[in-house]
């Protein structure tokens, strides 16, 4: 094969070098003009035919029965490919790379294919997984319509089997009441007809004694002992008769028609149910006027309060200001003002006043001065210098605590509360600006006491309020929300007030009637709404973007916080102390039990663990408290118990809980 090139075409000199011509560049005009003058006879190369026919000879011995058949057909082009090259010098290096080029291209593929066969052969086996579950489906679904259609069958001819019946029997009815009507008739014409017999009977004896008389004028010529003897008869005839009277009369002298019979029962009947109407309506009226006397002895109760407080009112009033003079100051005009002040009085118009104010000032505030290391200031507040006022807004403040409350939600919350609090400010501003964050924050929460967010993250913050009480309020108003959840069937938003008193009922079954009136008027019901009237409940739900809660859940937490101040004035009239005297631990275990007897052992130590600062481990057990062992000014418990989350757990006439 490495022998003399032969030209091809002839016209063509092997021997030709193109000189400065670029890659691909052709002349068409001159190579037409040049290729009409050549001789149509021509002969291909010797070595082009030496190739074409090292490869013919090569794919005839080529077993091309396997599965790697194109790959053993590509062999013989690669070497074929290779000849070329080597024999072709000049341009070797492009060739070799074009076949480089190729060459990892095909093992790319090669590569490839390989990955893709286990996922062919998984393709496979699932699509005959899926086949045959498909072909076993629709065999059951084939039974199952077979069985249904055999089913409709026989329910067809029990349906024809009950028609027939029932047309047969109404036919039997129907015979069955003409044959009554017509022995009816008979009846009644054989009754009419000895009726009229018995009366033809004793026509006819009058007539016969008449004409009797009448034919024998010498009746009284008769034989005297025949008419002693008839007269005899006759007497014992009138006392037979006089006697079965008599027993007529000692029998069915009660007995009255069955005509007055089944109207007097009637009458009875109609009787009866008005006496059982009217029993009911006398048992709602009596409920109903327990209720008002209930309600009117509150209402003197809050008589006697509102005049105290009139009267206390009256002596230590000042003129009422005219609050319309603040609609010129504060910001926003007096839409805002009128805004802000809807709804309260004149003490909450102070605050709202204050909190204007206050953010006026906090707003041209750039630095706070640091309160230096004392013990009295709190642990996130200890700092030398002064720190920058970041100037958030009530928003961000506001969304901020909520961020701090999940995060405390999602720990074991085994560091206190403001350690825990400046350690979410490192976390998240860097411990570089966690103080300024720490006194921004602190100044406007202590600032805008109205805003339920910030009033009680800074009663939690400052150990006025144990955060057990955020915690369990808010887990009130979600188990609130689910209730009302599953009472919406259609899950709608929508619930009617009577499923509303339900639900109020259900989740606070300690509450009074009248605090249940409370919350269903705060949720929007009013005495001319109807039990059927829908109610979109979510939105007794929803926050302001500064976390003002609607009316619904305000009243919520101000009835949790009225119950909890009953509750412990209840526990003082039941110790019977006054707020400077000391009580013992045993004294205040009795008094709790005494006024909620369904308190558990666990919430009762835990009142115990907060009202006696001790660990519930190291409370005495039952029956080994000494008598003057542990005591506490009963003033100083009640605030404790105050701070902590306290409620009822049972009425006061349920027995204790084991």
């Amino acid at each position: 094969i490495g022998g003399q090139l032969s030209p091809w075409p002839t016209y063509t000199s092997g021997q030709t070098i193109l000189h400065n011509r670029k890659p691909c560049s052709y002349d068409y005009r001159k190579r037409a003009g040049s290729w009409q003058k050549q001789p149509l006879g021509i002969t291909k190369p010797r070595y082009l035919e030496q190739l074409e026919n090292y490869l013919r000879k090569e794919l005839l011995l080529l077993d091309l029965s396997t599965d790697s058949t194109q790959e053993l057909r590509l062999q013989p082009y690669r070497e074929i490919f290779e000849f070329f090259i080597e024999d072709f010098k000049t341009y070797k290096p492009l060739l070799s790379s074009i076949k480089n080029a190729y060459e990892v291209m095909l093992a790319h593929q090669r590569e490839k294919i390989r990955a893709l066969e286990p996922l062919k052969a998984k393709l496979i086996t699932v699509n005959e997984d899926c086949n045959e579950r498909i072909l076993a489906m629709r065999a059951e679904e084939r039974y199952e319509i077979s069985m249904l259609k055999r089913e409709k069958m026989n329910l067809l001819k029990l349906i024809d089997k009950k028609n027939e019946e029932k047309i047969s029997l109404q036919s039997e009815v129907s015979k069955l009441r003409k044959n009554l009507a017509e022995e009816y008739l008979r009846y009644l014409s054989e009754r009419d007809a000895r009726k009229i017999l018995i009366a033809d009977l004793n026509e006819l004896r009058y007539q016969r004694e008449d004409m009797s008389l009448a034919q024998s004028p010498g009746i009284w010529g008769e034989d005297p002992v025949k008419l002693t003897l008839a007269l005899k008869m006759t007497r014992q005839d009138l006392t037979r008769t006089q006697m079965e009277l008599n027993t007529m009369k000692a029998n069915f002298g009660d007995v009255v028609p069955r005509r007055d019979f089944e109207m007097q029962e009637k009458t009875n009947k109609d009787l009866q149910e008005q006496l059982d109407s009217l029993r009911s309506d006398y048992e709602e009226v009596c409920k109903e006027h327990e209720i008002l006397l209930q309600l009117h002895m509150t209402t003197l109760k809050e008589r006697d309060r509102f005049h105290s407080e009139l009267q206390e009112i009256q002596r230590t009033s000042t003129p009422r200001p005219d609050w319309s003079k603040c609609e010129d100051v504060v910001a926003g005009g007096p839409d805002r003002w009128q805004m802000l002040a809807e709804g309260k009085n004149s003490d909450q118009l102070v605050d709202v006043l204050l909190e204007e104010i206050g953010e006026g000032l906090l707003r041209e505030k750039d630095f706070f001065p640091g309160l230096g290391y004392g013990e009295a200031i709190p642990p996130f507040l200890r700092f030398d210098g002064i720190v920058e006022n970041k100037k958030p807004t009530k928003k961000d403040v506001v969304n901020l605590l909520k961020d701090v409350w999940k995060q405390r939600l999602l720990e074991e919350q085994k560091e206190k509360f403001p350690d825990f609090f400046f350690s979410f400010l490192e976390h998240r501003f860097g411990p570089g600006e966690a103080m300024a964050w720490a006194y921004t924050i602190f100044e406007n929460i202590k600032l805008f006491r109205s805003n339920e967010v910030m009033s009680q993250f800074y009663a939690v913050l400052m150990g006025k309020r144990s955060e057990s009480v955020y915690i369990k309020q808010k887990e009130t108003v979600a188990q609130l929300l689910k209730e009302m959840t599953n009472a919406d069937s259609q899950n709608e938003g929508l619930i009617t007030m009577e499923n509303l008193s339900t639900v109020l009922k259900s989740t606070f079954p300690f509450k009074k009637e009248e605090k249940i009136q409370e919350l269903m008027e705060a949720g929007g019901w009013h005495p001319n709404s109807s039990s059927a009237d829908l109610l979109n409940y979510r939105s007794l739900f929803i926050e302001d973007e500064e976390g003002q809660s609607m009316p619904f859940v305000q009243k919520l937490w101000e009835q949790y916080m009225d119950e909890k101040d009953e509750y412990l004035e209840e526990l003082k009239q039941e110790l019977g102390l006054e707020l400077d005297d000391e009580v013992t631990l045993p004294k205040v275990r009795e008094a709790l039990m005494n006024i909620d007897p369904s308190l558990d052992k666990r919430t009762l130590n835990g009142y115990l663990s907060w009202a006696f600062q001790l660990p519930m481990t190291e409370l005495p057990e039952e029956g080994e408290e000494k008598e003057e062992g542990i005591v506490v000014q009963l003033k100083i418990a009640l605030q404790r118990l105050q701070m902590t989350d306290i409620r009822r757990m049972g009425s006061r006439e349920q027995e204790p809980a084991s």
